[in-house]
């Protein structure tokens, strides 16, 4: 039996691994890594086996105890942090010091080609410490839709991006969170490779809206800006600077690019065809109302 920690445990894909982790009745024992283990006790309250430790990327202090006795961690970057080496250099390095032989990152597609996004130097830190790691690439999020441009949505009834008519691979969450589950509870399957996971389809922010307005009876528009009109909005918006300038690279720089690469990744490990956006949409649909 390993020990297993999940980082970003109460965030969208942390809460998917641990559902498909104990759906498939793991043998391994899973750990949550959260900044409030009460709040985060009542969030899994139906999974009376999983165990909690403090654990916040912000503060190095909780790196110690929440290593402890582990096997095998999760990892991803939470958005708001684009500062890799204050924050991940020191992590990387106390896993392994706590003798950690086994890392799956979330990174994301196309990490290995540029290396301005926060993920690829993450990448680059798990390498040179020799540690054993899979690095899974998934595709854009489908729930980026629900979360991240969500407040546009239902107060401005926009989807606001530099995205121009380029175009993005969709994954669902949920499909990251089962693929990431095999992966951690069989490693040894997958050491040391990057495994890209994708959708089957490659949509544009304007089709995505069309789509999303076959749901909604308030209709929404695909607001196209320029990098620095985008910055300005997100600024006034009060969100954080380093996570804008990750939203600009992440939705300018594909304007620049091929299309984003299909795999039949999630095919293979699952034997499924993964969400198609369209089923995601009608799952979601009442996200996508204004709010009242």
């Amino acid at each position: 039996m390993k020990r297993i920690l999940i980082t970003g445990a109460t965030g969208n894909i942390g809460m998917e691994i641990i559902r498909f982790l104990y759906e498939k009745d793991t043998a391994n024992q899973i750990v949550a890594g959260v900044r409030d283990i009460d709040k985060a006790k009542k969030i899994f309250s139906r999974y009376p086996r999983l165990e909690f430790v403090t654990f916040d990327f912000e503060h190095v202090e909780t790196f110690e105890k929440a290593l402890e006795n582990t096997d095998t961690i999760f990892l991803l970057r939470p958005p708001h942090i684009s500062d890799i080496p204050t924050y991940f250099l020191p992590l990387i390095e106390k896993i392994k010091q706590k003798n950690i032989h086994q890392i799956v990152f979330l990174s994301v597609q196309g990490a290995e080609k540029s290396r301005i996004i926060p993920h690829n130097k993450i990448e680059k830190l798990i390498q040179d410490s020799g540690i054993d790691h899979i690095f899974l690439r998934p595709a854009y999020f489908m729930q980026n839709l629900t979360t991240t441009l969500i407040k546009d949505i239902q107060l401005k009834r926009q989807i606001i991006l530099p995205a121009g008519k380029a175009k993005f691979n969709w994954i669902d969450v949920e499909n990251i969170g089962e693929v990431a589950s095999i992966q951690l509870d069989y490693f040894a399957n997958h050491k040391n490779q990057s495994i890209e996971l994708t959708g089957y389809e490659n949509k544009n922010f304007s089709t995505v809206t069309n789509l999303i307005n076959e749901v909604v009876a308030d209709k929404i528009k695909y607001n196209n800006v320029n990098p620095f009109k985008f910055y300005w909005i997100k600024k006034n918006d009060g969100i954080p600077t380093g996570m804008i300038i990750v939203m600009i690279m992440l939705h300018f720089l594909p304007r620049f690019q091929k299309d984003p690469h299909i795999t039949n990744s999630y095919e293979m490990l699952t034997g499924k065809k993964p969400t198609t956006l369209r089923e995601f949409i009608f799952r979601e649909k009442n996200k996508f109302n204004p709010l009242k």
